[in-house]
């Protein structure tokens, strides 16, 4: 049983990823519905939730049927960082997770996100006045170095252990990999296997399909997986990861009616949440997943990522709905 401070998680839980435009509390009630264990909020820059900037108060939003919910900052000024642990500490998430890992240069040129993989000494040193400012267990997200020859996972990992850290979630890149080539998981089982390490190892990157998350908990010994890029598009990810790891065998996927029904529920819980024009815009990376397989689709799919109003999304979906019933996903 993996525990993140005082709270159990479960069994090789599965954790949703913190994804930018991805990780909302509508995608995220959808993941929690099909499974998922503990799932992050999308990042949260610490500058600008204390300059009150409304895009990053706006992430702060968490509901019940969420927990255990956590939610994740990122940011390289101590003084930023702690005073938006404070705020995000009156959110009352379950978990504040720091974002130690995201490759984007916007992110990267302040030295924050994996920027800070080039000063180990920083990134220890925010953990620790982190953890001592708040009374929530503080956890990490990283990634296995700034590039190849800087891989210092191990050590890193134990030190932020040592000074208070729950849980580290390792992304099995380095930085300047960003997301190409194959994720490598050894390092993180070196993590996982250094005997000093007592706190949930989760790994991430490339769990793709329920048989390689079984490879992650069999093979390389980890805590949990962290779900990131399978789930766009597809709650029902969790679920199948789950029943495969129960029997040993594949569920059958969701109908073309229960993709349906999840891609309006989805859409409409991004309008009541983020207005008309954004709960559309940002629905529409979701739905090339919500219906992958179905031949000669590219008509209906242009359809649902060009709308710009509401109302023809939903009449788009009606109309998939009735020209593709029956179909049987594989």
């Amino acid at each position: 049983m993996a525990k993140i401070g005082d709270i159990d998680v479960g069994d090789f839980p599965l954790l949703l990823a913190p994804m930018e435009d991805v990780s909302d509390p509508p995608f995220r009630a959808l993941c929690k519905e099909q499974g998922a264990d503990v799932v992050y909020t999308e990042f949260i820059s610490s500058e600008g939730l204390i300059r009150d900037a409304a895009k990053s108060t706006m992430k702060l939003d968490i509901y019940e049927k969420e927990r255990p919910v956590g939610i994740q900052i990122f940011g390289a000024v101590m003084e930023s960082m702690l005073k938006s642990v404070e705020i995000v500490e009156a959110s009352g998430p379950d978990i504040i997770d720091i974002n130690f890992g995201c490759p984007v240069k916007k992110v990267v040129s302040k030295g924050a996100g994996a920027g800070i993989l080039k000063d180990i000494d920083l990134m220890v040193k925010l953990t620790e006045a982190m953890v001592k400012h708040t009374k929530l267990p503080v956890t990490v997200k990283t990634r296995l170095g700034w590039d190849h020859d800087s891989i210092r996972i191990v050590e890193v990992a134990e030190r932020l252990q040592d000074v208070g850290c729950a849980a580290i979630s390792i992304h099995g890149r380095t930085r300047a990999q960003m997301y190409k080539g194959d994720a490598n998981w050894h390092p993180i089982a070196e993590v996982k296997n250094n005997p000093r390490m007592h706190i949930p190892v989760f790994g991430n990157g490339d769990v793709n399909t329920p048989e390689r998350a079984v490879e992650m908990r069999d093979k390389f010994g980890l805590d949990g997986a962290m779900i990131g890029r399978a789930s766009i598009g597809y709650p029902w990810f969790f679920k199948e990861v789950k029943h495969y790891i129960a029997t040993g065998e594949k569920c059958k996927p969701p109908t073309l009616e229960e993709r349906i029904e999840a891609a309006r529920r989805h859409l409409q819980m991004s309008i009541d949440w983020k207005g008309e024009k954004l709960g559309v815009f940002e629905t529409r990376r979701h739905y090339t997943n919500y219906f992958r397989g179905i031949p000669h689709f590219k008509e209906y799919r242009m359809k649902l990522v060009t709308s710009d109003h509401s109302e023809d999304v939903f009449a788009a979906l009606h109309l998939i709905e009735k020209e593709f019933a029956g179909y049987e996903f594989t």
